[in-house]
């Protein structure tokens, strides 16, 4: 039977999603007859889960046939748009619905973008029967799942689709898609087989795949080379254990480190749509902001830090506002190594030597010690003008050594100068 488009211009992947349990191809580990979610569907009896798979899997696609195939109040959220405002709504209808006995569905995707405060708004609604939540992730819930929500739900894994289900889907697209049946579309098995070994088990990520393929035919047959074209122009998922996580992060830090706001936050922009948890970008600035703005800004840890705490206290999509104000603080700020160069060069040298700490600089908290010369001639520098005193600090074998060297940039600068004329053997 074709399947009826309701919008030419919706992608293939929204066009051919299932709409009943019967028509969903895969996960037949819980689909198929008998097994949890056909049968609670067919039962009536549906639970409060979290559906938790790679991208492309079904969650999002299991939750509403659930909600279509149940007499639900059924309501759909995501975490990276939706707020605690948002949700509480839907609680509130929650409970008006359980006065006249009907039940009320709250499908949560991205749940893992919700902070333990958001998180919690929904706990008592779900211990309370006045919703049943569906939420889906990509993260193991045991990790981004806080422990109470997650002892009150059932956890259900998706896996990755086989190739031999990817092909089933690509065969129901060709044979029941309206668009790609006008076209007469035709694909040699090879290209099917080619198509659904490079999707990693994405089955939205093929159909798109096959969406711009078709796209880019000169005729009716799909080839190979339209499929390699189609691939660098689909956007692979953003796997935070993957290149993609990676080179993301690295292009970031590597714009804040160049100065350049605007890269910055283009690639702040990425990571935040491809779902990387605030709390990993904002650790990275700061650690970014000691280890290569340093005493050139002294502000720039500060602000990270207060971003930081700020990111998990608020959660998203807010928080987004806050990484993006300390990232372009953090591009245009001036940079400076000297801190981090300063303790790899300390390590690196203490790590070779074992020599003896002076004993001027020796605690004596015994007569024993004191006795034997620790802490002797000992000169407190605030006893002295300017509260410094020239004096030697470092063993005797490496006391001509610099392992800070501060810039000339920002406040940095400042220092430099007050160590030229506290050390100007050092200092030059």
């Amino acid at each position: 039977m074709k399947k009826k488009l309701n919008n030419d211009f919706a992608p293939l992947a929204e066009r051919l999603r299932p709409g009943t349990i019967e028509e969903f191809i895969g996960q037949n580990h819980i689909v198929s007859e008998g097994r949890i979610i056909h049968r609670s569907i067919k039962e009536g009896k549906i639970f409060s889960m979290i559906l938790w798979g790679d991208p492309g899997t079904g969650k999002t696609t299991l939750a509403r046939i659930i909600a279509n195939s149940l007499d639900m109040d059924s309501y759909m959220l995501s975490a990276i748009s939706a707020g605690v405002s948002d949700v509480r709504k839907i609680i509130e209808k929650g409970k008006e619905n359980r006065i006249y006995g009907k039940d009320t569905l709250l499908f949560l995707d991205e749940i893992h973008r919700f902070n333990k405060a958001q998180q919690d708004a929904v706990l008592g609604a779900v211990e309370n029967g006045d919703i049943i939540l569906i939420g889906a992730t990509t993260e193991n819930p045991s990790f981004t799942v806080i422990a109470p929500l997650l002892s009150r739900t059932r956890v259900v894994k998706l896996k990755r689709h086989s190739e031999s289900d990817l092909i089933k889907i690509l065969n129901n697209a060709v044979a029941n898609d309206e668009v790609l049946i006008n076209k007469n579309i035709f694909i040699e098995e090879d290209v099917k087989e080619h198509i659904a070994a490079i999707s990693g088990g994405d089955a939205r990520r093929m159909l798109n795949i096959l969406e711009t393929a078709f796209s880019l035919a000169e005729g009716p047959a799909i080839t190979v080379e339209n499929v390699r074209e189609a691939v660098k122009n689909s956007l692979l998922y953003y796997d935070r254990a993957g290149d993609r996580h990676y080179d993301t992060i690295s292009a970031f830090i590597k714009s804040l480190r160049g100065s350049d706001p605007n890269a910055a936050v283009y690639y702040l922009a990425k990571m935040i749509i491809a779902g990387e948890v605030p709390e990993f970008i904002a650790r990275r600035m700061v650690i970014f902001a000691s280890e290569d703005i340093g005493n050139a800004s002294p502000h720039a840890l500060p602000i990270a830090v207060a971003a930081l705490t700020a990111v998990k206290n608020i959660g998203m999509p807010e928080s987004e506002i806050i990484l993006s104000q300390c990232a372009v603080f953090l591009a245009s700020s001036p940079k400076s190594n000297a801190s981090y160069m300063a303790i790899k060069n300390a390590k690196a040298r203490a790590e070779r030597d074992n020599y003896e700490i002076p004993f001027h600089l020796r605690n004596a908290p015994t007569r024993l010690m004191k006795k034997m010369g620790y802490g002797k001639d000992y000169n407190y520098p605030h006893d002295f003008p300017g509260h410094f005193v020239k004096d030697s600090y470092l063993p005797e074998e490496i006391s001509n050594l610099v392992f800070y060297d501060p810039s000339e940039e920002g406040s940095e600068k400042l220092l430099r100068d007050r160590l030229r004329k506290l050390w100007p053997e050092k200092y030059k």
